[in-house]
């Protein structure tokens, strides 16, 4: 709307939802759905104040704090708390608008929300981020709560970030409830989750392995990962496990790529973890023969030949230019860790290929699928505090694997349901998982009266009182 300020990755998560259901057929099997379409793309609440905090010269600072609580058909608003200088509102509408349908897709009971503050918690000690934290989550504590809102983290909201924040609102509200996740283990947390997206990743792209007939599933892949936080990890040490190589991690200052066969090891992977909880540069790990450090660049046009694209940093992360380097250097499969990792332009190129290609394209997936499962360990975190209960880490796991599993059988299936395709063709995942997504909530919020369709009410009465009409007769 013109009267409306630009936010420009708000419309572009919103382009991505609105152009895969016009394109599909089903507008033409169920034209009320773009009232739908409407309504939803609107947040319920945005909430915005400010936070003062004390540094440790003693000196006041402020920043703004956020949370747009976007929608609550299927559960309380769900989604994470983004601690970054470049936080603003069109940011978190649009990761906000994704945790909408990506929720949906769990199955699990959960709304979708975000939020954050344009807070830098780079350079500052552990004591200002407390007092930060402190102040943040004083604020924020009137508008969530276990049956309302329920955060958790995001980039630079880690464990420690949690636990002053949680603690913060045990305090101000003088209650021990399940508000947050990605809580520690003694005080509520679950086993898994801070794996949880990046062993999700693995799962649900090990079901597009499945599916394409390679039966060797990830052994002898090459698989490059953007990125090099939690994500990344866990994704990485899982590629491992089972068999392949990764040649890629990177950062915002640039990437390191592998030089040989062996890859990145497990070593290495320990050895940045603990470089990134340092707040670290990749630039700065004394890494060994087996990796070289390219300054300013992101990886997918250096690492040479590669099966699987794992991009798992941050959003519009691979351009058009990009993917076209990923096709021609021979990816088959490429899956989004981060949250809106492509360009629209860079999804085109794939969708092509996969229409163009068949069988011998690249196959994408979208991050609200493909990542969904650190949220979903979420809901299992809120389920558990719910219950009072702690699950094993082999329960947790097995659970996530038969989310990740349906996730991507829902996309596939309503794919193939709504969207055209030739023989041969891949199923467009990214088509079938926001059209999944959607309808899901839109089916919610009809029968809870967030929305209705003028002509069916008009078609439902007139065959009302043409019943009553002949009863009375």
């Amino acid at each position: 709307m013109a009267n409306l300020p630009s936010e420009p990755e708000f419309e572009q998560a919103y382009k991505e939802l609105y152009y895969t259901l016009e394109n599909s057929t089903l507008f033409k099997k169920n034209p009320e759905y773009r009232t739908a379409l409407k309504v939803i793309s609107i947040p319920e609440r945005v909430i915005q104040f400010r936070v003062i905090w004390e540094d440790d010269n003693g000196d006041l600072q402020v920043n703004r704090g956020y949370r747009v609580q976007f929608n609550s058909a299927l559960g309380p608003y769900k989604g994470g708390l983004r601690l970054h200088p470049s936080v603003n509102l069109s940011i978190l509408k649009f990761l906000g608008f994704e945790q909408i349908f990506k929720n949906a897709l769990t199955g699990l009971m959960m709304g979708g929300g975000k939020g954050g503050s344009d807070f830098d918690p780079k350079g500052k000690s552990d004591n200002e981020i407390r007092r930060f934290c402190v102040a943040f989550m004083r604020e924020l504590a009137r508008y969530i709560g276990a049956d309302t809102d329920v955060p958790a983290g995001d980039i630079g909201v880690g464990g420690r970030e949690i636990g002053y924040m949680f603690g913060a609102y045990r305090r101000e509200r003088n209650k021990f409830t399940g508000v947050l996740t990605g809580k520690g283990l003694h005080w509520g947390g679950s086993l898994i989750r801070p794996e949880a997206t990046g062993f999700g990743l693995v799962y649900y792209v090990g079901h597009m392995l499945e599916y394409a007939g390679v039966t060797e599933g990830w052994k002898g892949k090459r698989v490059s990962i953007s990125g090099s936080g939690n994500v990344a990890q866990y994704a990485a040490l899982k590629v491992i496990e089972l068999g392949g190589t990764v040649t890629s991690l990177s950062d915002s200052k640039g990437s390191l790529i592998a030089t040989g066969d062996a890859g990145v090891t497990p070593e290495d992977i320990a050895a940045i973890a603990e470089l990134k909880l340092n707040r670290g540069s990749l630039s700065d790990y004394s890494h060994k023969d087996n990796l070289k450090y390219i300054d300013g660049v992101r990886p997918w046009v250096h690492v040479g030949k590669v099966d699987i694209a794992l991009p798992s940093a941050t959003q519009n992360e691979v351009s058009k230019e990009e993917a076209e380097a990923l096709v021609a250097a021979g990816c088959k499969f490429i899956a989004e860790g981060s949250n809106m990792g492509c360009t629209l332009e860079a999804i085109e190129v794939f969708e092509n290929s996969r229409r163009g290609q068949k069988g011998d394209a690249i196959w994408y997936a979208p991050g609200k699928a493909a990542n969904c499962g650190g949220v979903a360990v979420s809901g299992l975190e809120m389920s558990q505090n719910s219950q009072r209960l702690a699950w094993t880490k082999e329960e947790v796991d097995s659970k996530l694997k038969e989310i990740m599993k349906c996730a991507f059988y829902q996309g596939l299936n309503t794919a193939k349901e709504y969207v055209e395709a030739t023989e041969g063709e891949f199923p467009s995942l990214v088509a079938g998982s926001n059209i999944a997504g959607f309808v899901k909530v839109a089916r919610a919020m009809k029968e809870t009266g967030d929305w209705w369709d003028n002509q069916l009410n008009k078609e439902a009465a007139d065959a009302e009182v043409t019943s009553d009409s002949g009863f009375a007769a």
